[in-house]
């Protein structure tokens, strides 16, 4: 299952890219998290459902100095090995 979470809010300058590969490679899911010019987080996830579920539960929290004021998920394709950030 792949998705891509478009993640909005206070989550540039807080550690959430950081955040969200902890949180992917402890599930074992692969993708990226890359910071858009439009102020949001780009995730792209793929791994097993109940992992995903688990990941996008997360990327809702953010870490400790974000604020997240929404999640917006889509279908995704990714033939990502690993969790990348940029």
């Amino acid at each position: 299952m792949c998705r891509r979470a478009l993640v909005s809010g206070r989550v540039q300058g807080v550690g959430y890219r950081d955040f969200a590969r902890r949180a992917a490679r402890g599930l074992g899911v692969n993708g990226h998290a890359l910071n858009l010019a439009d102020g949001r987080v780009e995730v792209l996830a793929c791994g097993a459902p109940q992992a995903m579920e688990a990941l996008l539960g997360r990327l809702r929290e953010g870490p400790r100095w974000s604020q997240v004021s929404g999640v917006e998920v889509q279908p995704a394709e990714c033939g990502a090995q690993g969790f990348a950030t940029g």
